[in-house]
């Protein structure tokens, strides 16, 4: 029994000696609001970001009681090519520099289904925040919770000062 006091009162003190890490203090502009936080996304993220986007949005529906949704190559070029587009354009908005309309983006990548709508952010926040900011506003949450949905694209393009551009598409 002694012998397990006193490796309970090593691991104790080591423990103790690791102290709780200090978290950093947020940043403040000069317009007195704190500074986004860049989400640097590599090119390997792509799969687990779209994985744990997709959990989400069907962890949404699900508690809603409507249908899952799963990723569509199609729809995610789609959305890839729109997300893209938007920050050449550098703004948020569902028409491409071309004219294009989210009909016009899915039927030229080959989509054969029917477009239902489509989600757009110009951001900083992670793929999760961005989901909740949608679900937040009750044009864009329509999109997500769509019953009629089966299918969804998602993309994105990280600028190099980290602004992150996402697009969501759904379709039937």
């Amino acid at each position: 029994m002694p012998r397990v006091s006193v490796l309970a009162l090593i691991a104790l003190t080591t423990l103790a000696a690791c102290g709780t890490p200090e978290v950093a203090a947020p940043v403040i502009g000069p317009d007195g609001r704190e500074l986004s936080k860049v989400y640097p996304i590599a090119e390997s993220d792509r799969d687990a970001i779209q994985i744990r986007f997709l959990d989400g949005m069907n962890t949404l529906r699900q508690a809603r009681g409507v249908p899952p949704v799963a990723l569509d190559p199609f729809l995610t070029a789609a959305a890839a090519t729109h997300s893209r587009d938007m920050s050449v354009q550098n703004r948020p908005w569902h028409f491409g520099s071309d004219g294009s309309s989210p009909l016009d983006r899915v039927q030229r990548v080959g989509y054969t289904g029917r477009l239902l709508g489509e989600n757009i952010s110009e951001t900083y926040e992670t793929e999760l925040e961005t989901l909740a900011a949608w679900m937040e506003d009750a044009e864009t949450r329509s999109v997500i919770l769509d019953p009629l949905a089966r299918t969804m694209g998602f993309a994105w393009f990280q600028e190099p000062n980290g602004k992150i551009w996402w697009t969501m598409v759904t379709g039937a």
